[in-house]
C-alpha cells in the first residue's frame, strides 16, 4: 500500500519550484496544499464525488487569500487503494498527505511527515456502519411519497434559483420536514439524499448533541472546570473556564478577530492540542462573547479527558448520539492526535441534518429513548449571558434566530460557512434544512429569509 503511493508521488514534479515576486509564502502553499489534499480525501471517499465534482464545489469559490497558494500546490494525486490523498508542495518537504479510515474519515499527516506515518493514525473501535436505508423514516429511508404543499413548491424551486435569497448563492439540497414526515426535499444535479457535504459550522451544534449525550450519561457537567489536559496548576487561570464557557463562546481565550479561521487546523495539519489548547486568556471567562472554533474544539477536548479512554471516546458520537437516530451517513473527522475537530469537519447528508433537528423537536428523546440530557433542547436555545452585537442570538453551539426576518421567536439555527443550515422551530413542528457551496460575502444565501418563507408558505 505505502509503496504504491511513494512510487506514485516520485512520478510526479512538483509544481511549487517557481519563485515569482508576488508568490506565496512556504506555510501558504503549504497551507492550500493540506486543503487541497483534505478536501479532495473527504470528498472522494466521504462523499463519493468525481474529480468534476470536487474541482466545481469544494475547490472553488474559496478564500480569496488562498488563491496563489492553490496555484503554486501541486494537484491532489489520489491513490484509491490506499485511500491516502497528496499534494505536492515542496521540493524539499513530503507532499501534504490525508489518509481516509473507516468512521473517521480523512486525518491530515503533519507537515513532513512521510507516508510511513499513514500506519499509525488513530481508528475507531467500530464494526461495520449500520444500514438502516429499508428502515421507515425517520430512522431510515423509507417514507410515503408526500406531494409538497402547492404553496412551498415556489419557495423551494426559488432557493435553487441563485437569486431569490442570495445574489449567486449555489445550493445543494433542502430538505423540509414538518410533523416528523419529509414535505420537500430536492437536490441539484449530481447529489441525492446519500452525498456528504462537509457542514463547516454546523458541525458545531453536532458537537453541542455529543455533549448533550455526554451530560445524560454523568460523563461531564457543564458548570464545572472544562478539565483541558493543557491547564493546570495553581498559577493557571484557564482552570476557570467551564465547559459552558466553551458552549456558550465566552472562553476569554485569544483567538483571531474573527476567531473562525484556525486554518493550521483545518489545513495545516496541527492537533487541537498544539493550537486551541494553547492559547491565553484576554477576557474574564464568561463575560465576552466572541465567535472561536477553538471554544468548540476545546468543549470537545476535554469530553476526551473526562472518559480517560480513548478508544471509547473515539466510538461515543456513534454509539451515543449518531447511529442512535439514523445518522449513519455522517463522518466526524479527527486531527493526527485523536482528537475530534467537531468545530467544521463533520461530513454528512441533508437527511442526517434533519434527523438531527427532529431529534431537537422531539426533546431529545428518540423513538421512546432519551439521547440528550433532559433539558437540553431548551438549553442549547436559552441566550447566552453574553451576546453577540449581530441580529442572531446565541445560545450554546446553536444560533438563535426567533425575530429574524420575521421568523417565530422560538426559532433556532445551526450555521456554517459556505451555505450550511438548520432551522429549528418548535412552535410549527418544523425542521428546515439546506446545503449550498456558497462563495464569497454577498453571495451567500439568507437562511432566515428563506425559513420564513417556508412557514408562510405552510399557514
Amino acid at each position: 500500500m505505502l509503496r504504491a503511493l511513494a512510487l506514485t508521488t516520485a512520478l510526479i514534479a512538483t509544481p511549487a519550484l517557481a519563485q515569482e515576486d508576488d508568490a506565496p509564502s512556504r506555510h501558504e502553499t503549504m497551507l492550500a496544499a493540506g486543503y487541497k489534499a483534505a478536501f479532495t480525501c473527504s470528498a472522494v471517499f466521504n462523499g463519493g464525488k468525481t474529480p468534476e465534482q470536487i474541482a466545481q464545489a469544494e475547490l472553488d469559490r474559496i478564500y480569496p487569500d488562498y488563491a496563489a497558494g492553490m496555484e503554486a500546490a501541486g494537484e491532489a494525486v489520489i491513490d484509491r487503494e490506499a485511500k491516502i490523498v497528496a499534494s505536492f508542495w515542496a521540493e524539499d518537504m513530503p507532499p501534504r498527505m490525508a489518509v481516509w479510515r473507516p468512521h473517521l474519515g480523512c486525518v491530515q499527516l503533519p507537515p513532513g511527515a512521510e507516508i510511513s506515518a499513514a500506519e499509525a493514525v488513530p481508528t475507531a473501535p467500530l464494526g461495520e456502519t449500520p444500514d438502516y436505508s429499508d428502515r421507515d423514516w425517520p430512522m431510515g429511508d423509507v417514507h410515503p411519497e408526500t406531494a409538497t404543499p402547492e404553496a412551498l413548491a415556489p419557495v423551494i424551486a426559488a432557493a435553487f434559483d441563485r437569486a431569490t435569497y442570495g445574489e449567486d448563492s449555489l445550493t445543494s439540497a433542502v430538505v423540509v420536514v414538518k410533523d416528523g414526515a419529509i414535505i420537500a426535499e430536492r437536490y441539484m444535479d449530481g447529489h441525492d439524499r446519500y452525498t456528504a457535504q462537509r457542514t463547516w459550522s454546523v458541525a458545531k451544534s453536532v458537537a453541542a448533541s455529543v455533549i448533550g449525550a455526554a451530560v445524560k450519561d454523568g460523563l461531564i457537567a457543564v458548570d464545572e472546570p472544562a478539565p483541558a489536559p493543557e491547564w493546570g496548576g495553581p498559577l493557571d487561570p484557564r482552570t476557570a473556564i467551564t465547559l459552558e464557557n466553551l458552549l456558550h463562546m465566552s472562553s476569554g481565550l485569544y483567538s483571531t478577530e474573527a476567531g473562525n479561521r484556525t486554518d493550521n487546523v483545518y489545513f495545516g495539519g496541527s492537533a487541537v492540542a498544539q493550537e486551541a489548547a494553547q492559547q491565553m486568556l484576554e477576557a474574564p471567562p464568561g463575560e465576552r462573547w466572541k465567535y472561536a472554533n477553538n471554544d468548540t474544539m476545546l468543549a470537545m477536548r476535554s469530553l476526551r479527558a473526562a472518559m480517560g479512554d480513548d478508544q471509547a471516546y473515539l466510538a461515543y458520537p456513534f454509539e451515543a448520539l449518531l447511529w442512535k437516530i439514523g445518522m449513519t451517513h455522517t463522518t466526524p473527522e479527527t486531527d493526527w492526535n485523536g482528537d475530534f475537530v467537531m468545530s467544521s469537519q463533520v461530513w454528512t447528508t441533508a437527511r442526517d441534518l434533519a434527523r438531527l433537528g427532529l431529534l431537537y423537536l422531539n426533546d431529545g428523546v428518540w423513538d421512546g429513548e432519551r439521547i440528550l440530557a433532559e433539558g437540553w433542547t431548551e438549553y442549547v436555545a436559552t441566550p447566552a449571558p453574553a451576546q453577540p452585537d449581530r441580529d442572531y442570538g446565541y445560545g450554546a453551539q446553536w444560533w438563535l434566530a426567533g425575530g429574524v426576518s420575521g421568523l417565530p421567536a422560538d426559532a433556532y439555527m445551526a450555521r456554517g460557512n459556505r451555505g450550511q443550515y438548520v432551522t429549528v422551530i418548535p412552535s410549527e413542528n418544523l425542521v428546515i434544512v439546506r446545503r449550498g457551496y456558497d462563495g464569497r460575502p454577498g453571495e451567500y444565501f439568507d437562511p432566515a429569509a428563506f425559513s420564513a418563507d417556508v412557514v408562510e408558505a405552510l399557514k
